[in-house]
Order: structure tokens, then C-alpha cells, then sequence
């Protein structure tokens, strides 16, 4: 899913704001290039993992067939992550419709159920064609998992849930994420699938990413 699909005509796609660093090591490693297979933020983006970890982010929206598809196939990627490796998702916005599945994302992860519902929350929507495009719908369908809908509630609506999502769109925007699904590595590096031509190549661009941050540190 583009951002340019959802966003007003006057948002650029593409590689603006991007500094591009000469080739080099970065441009020969791999078989990946700098500028065409990955972009370096100028600045770096934010990051919220303690020093001596790696992070690596999954930008995404529930709604996105992208994001749906390659969600299996990221699955099985983490569990090959080194363990100085701190992976997390963000769920974007790219409009104001999208906000209800950032609370939903925040709210499984308060109660600890991303791993049991995060990929049934793709199923509901894409296999089972669910709307879960309001608090009632996402209410309704957290309910039919089993969950406690008022403690599903507080959290959705919470303060914490608020900040989560003010930093998610901070991170989006550091990172000029211009599509989902999308990869960044260290808050210094993004990919997606315009840049590498598909998301199995960007994990292994993401991969070959961490092992070059790894041995910068």
C-alpha cells in the first residue's frame, strides 16, 4: 500500500529528503547498493532500544493486502533474528480512518495478545472480510476472540494507547516511510518493496543491513 494512494497529490513519492551517501562499502556488500536497494535517513530517525541492541521496525496497516500477504513470511524471519537484534512493529496512518488500527494494534500489545491475534486481525479483515474500521466493529470482533472487551476498551482508549500512537506517526515521518509494508534498520536505514522490487528481498536487504550496523558499532 502506497502512501501516495491514500495521501493528498501534493505529497512527492519517492526519494526526496533522502541523503544518499557515496558509494562504497555500503554500495558493493552484498550485492545491495545504497540508493537503490536501501536509503540512509538524514537525519537518523529516533530509536528506542537500549545501546548495544539493533532495531528493526515493520511499518504496517491491518488494512494493507501488502502487509497481509507478507505477514507470514516476516513471521518466520524473526525467529531467525540474532538476539542483539530488537524487532517491533508500527502500525502507520497515512489517513485519519487508519487510527482505530493503531489503537487496536497498542491495545493487543497492553494485554500481551499480539502473538495469539495480531495475524487473526489480518485474517478478519482480508480472508473473512470483516470491517473492523470502527471502536464498535474492533469491540465487536475482540469479543468473538475471547477477549474482555472493558479492559480491551480502557487500553484502546487509553493515554498510553494516545502516546503510542503520536510516536508511531513521529516514527513514520522520521523514517519518510512512503508505502507498507516497510523496513527500518537502526534508525539510519529504510527499505520497502519499490526499492528491492519485492519483501522477500528487503528482509534479506534489512539482514544484510543489521550485519553492517552490527559491525559499525
Amino acid at each position: 500500500m502506497r502512501r501516495r494512494d491514500v495521501l493528498s497529490a501534493a505529497c512527492t513519492v519517492g526519494a526526496m529528503g533522502w541523503s544518499v551517501a557515496p558509494e562504497g562499502a555500503w554500495a558493493q556488500a552484498g550485492g545491495f547498493r545504497i540508493g537503490q536497494d536501501f536509503v540512509r535517513l538524514e537525519p537518523p530517525a529516533p530509536i528506542d532500544t537500549p545501546a548495544g541492541r539493533i532495531e528493526v521496525i515493520e511499518f504496517f496497516w491491518y488494512g494493507c493486502p501488502h502487509c497481509n500477504a507478507f505477514e507470514p513470511m516476516l513471521s518466520e524471519w524473526i525467529k531467525t533474528l540474532p538476539g542483539d537484534v530488537a524487532f517491533r512493529r508500527v502500525p502507520v496512518a497515512f489517513q485519519q480512518s487508519f487510527i482505530a488500527h493503531q489503537q487496536l494494534f497498542y491495545a493487543l500489545e497492553a494485554m500481551n495478545l499480539v502473538a495469539q491475534l495480531h495475524a487473526r486481525v489480518f485474517a478478519a479483515i482480508h480472508n473473512e472480510r470483516r470491517r473492523l474500521v470502527s471502536a464498535p466493529a474492533i469491540l465487536s470482533w475482540v469479543h468473538d476472540q475471547g477477549v474482555d472487551t472493558a479492559q480491551f476498551s480502557g487500553h484502546f482508549q487509553s493515554f498510553s494507547t494516545e502516546s503510542k500512537v503520536r510516536r508511531a506517526n513521529q516514527l513514520t515521518d522520521a523514517y519518510q516511510v512512503q508505502g507498507v509494508p516497510a523496513l527500518g534498520v537502526a534508525g539510519r536505514f529504510y527499505t520497502d518493496a519499490e526499492l528491492t522490487r519485492n519483501m522477500g528481498r528487503a528482509l534479506q536487504v534489512a539482514s544484510f543491513l543489521v550485519d553492517q550496523v552490527r559491525g559499525r558499532h
